[in-house]
Formats: structure tokens, C-alpha cells, sequence
């Protein structure tokens, strides 16, 4: 089935970014960052508790796109959003796109979460042969498009989906499990990413780290082919 593309409005495509206690201060800056330098165009609007206009259904049919930025514990946050489960999933369901980092990817999964993904999530760290060992805020290697790529990691999941389903992988860890993918639900899109391509500088000075290239690219790279029907 054809997927059908972002419904056109006068004016550029609006893209809501959640903002509040299930987010990580910094995380939805980040995102609403990236996704300001892509080529959509889009005009970014905060949303939940601490945004410009609460999380609605109202909310999200002015908008292409929600994303859901990295957090803290997945239950924590998925009991704060449960109440926007059936909204969002009408959302991306009728046409619209989803954009899950970190948290926001586990939060596109099953168990909880909002059930967009053909499959569920899991803990990268807790699979057979992970390169990384515990939660604290590290560095992971991917092929991104089959090229290696070392992006900023905060205990981000790895994506289980059905081997039958129909996904574009878009980077792996280097156990060979899915550390991005965008996937169709319904008329809509859904791009989830484990690490944080997102990130930027004083993510990894914070941190302690450092990299010779940032990932914004690959960020970029998702936001694409979320965004193409």
C-alpha cells in the first residue's frame, strides 16, 4: 500500500515537539534544532506540559510531524503520555509522522508504549554481544547505511520487529541488531533511532566525550526518509 504523504497547508509544515517531564531538559531543544535545519521547512511548536500549547488530538492535526525526544524511564513517561496513546496513534495512523529518539523510539514500541512499530523495543545494552555495558551516557558505534558512525548513547533501545515486516533499516549496532528504521503505520510514518544523532557539542563535553563528527547529518537523514511517501 502507497503510503500517503503529509496533508499540504498554506504556509510550512508545523512539526510538534513534546516538551515536559517526560522529556530530558535539553532533549526536545535538541530535536526541534535538527529538525529547523532540515529541508522541510518546518515551523516547530513545542507541546505538553512545559510547551507553547498542551498535547491534544487539536494539537496534532494542525501538524505533519510529532516528535518525541529522549527522557528518563520508560514507564515514568509512558504513564504521563498513556492518555495521548490513542491521539497519537490516529495521528500517524491517518498520515502523519512520528519521530522517536531514545526514549521517544522504546516509546514506539509495545510494552509500553504507543504500538506504532511492527515489533517492540528492548534495552541495546541487554542484548547478546551489546558493545555497551551499562546506562551511564557513553558512545556507541553504528553502520549508518553501512557506513560507521560513533553517535552520543544514553541506555537507548535496539528495534525487534517481525521478519516479515516492511522497514527500511537505516543503521545497525554492531551486534547486527536495528539501532534506526523507519517503518509505515497505516497512512503514516514512523522513524524511531536508538542513539542520539541529535546531539550536539555540549552533549558530549557534559559528558566527557568526544567525537571527531557530529551526527547531525544522520538526523537529518532520518527526518528524510520519514518525511518521503
Amino acid at each position: 500500500m502507497r503510503l500517503r504523504a503529509p496533508t499540504r497547508r498554506a504556509g510550512p509544515p508545523v512539526a510538534l515537539v513534546y516538551r515536559g517531564p517526560a522529556s530530558l531538559p535539553g532533549c526536545p531543544e535538541a530535536v526541534a534544532r535538527l529538525l529547523k535545519a532540515s529541508r522541510w521547512g518546518f515551523e516547530v511548536h513545542y507541546v505538553g506540559p512545559d510547551g507553547e500549547v498542551p498535547l491534544s488530538a487539536r494539537a496534532l492535526r494542525g501538524a505533519v510531524l510529532y516528535a518525541q525526544p529522549g527522557g528518563d524511564s520508560l514507564e515514568d513517561a509512558y504513564r504521563r503520555l498513556r492518555r495521548h496513546r490513542r491521539a497519537i496513534r490516529r495521528f500517524v495512523h491517518s498520515g502523519g509522522r512520528y519521530l522517536g529518539f531514545c526514549l521517544g523510539g522504546y516509546l514506539a514500541g509495545a510494552t509500553p508504549g504507543f504500538a506504532l512499530l511492527p515489533g517492540d523495543t528492548d534495552q541495546y545494552i541487554a542484548s547478546p554481544a551489546a558493545t555497551v555495558a551499562d546506562e551511564e551516557d557513553t558512545l556507541v558505534d553504528v553502520a549508518w547505511r553501512g557506513s560507521k558512525r560513533t553517535l552520543f548513547f544514553q541506555d537507548g533501545p535496539y528495534f525487534d520487529v517481525r521478519a516479515d515486516a516492511d522497514v527500511t533499516v537505516l543503521a545497525t549496532y554492531p551486534n547486527g541488531t536495528i539501532a534506526a528504521l523507519v517503518a509505515g503505520f497505516g497512512s503514516g510514518r514512523v522513524g524511531v533511532v536508538g542513539p542520539h544523532p541529535e546531539a550536539t557539542e555540549d552533549w558530549y563535553a557534559d559528558a566527557g566525550l568526544s567525537v571527531d563528527r557530529l551526527g547531525t547529518d544522520l538526523g537529518l537523514d532520518l527526518v528524510d526518509t520519514v518525511m518521503r511517501s
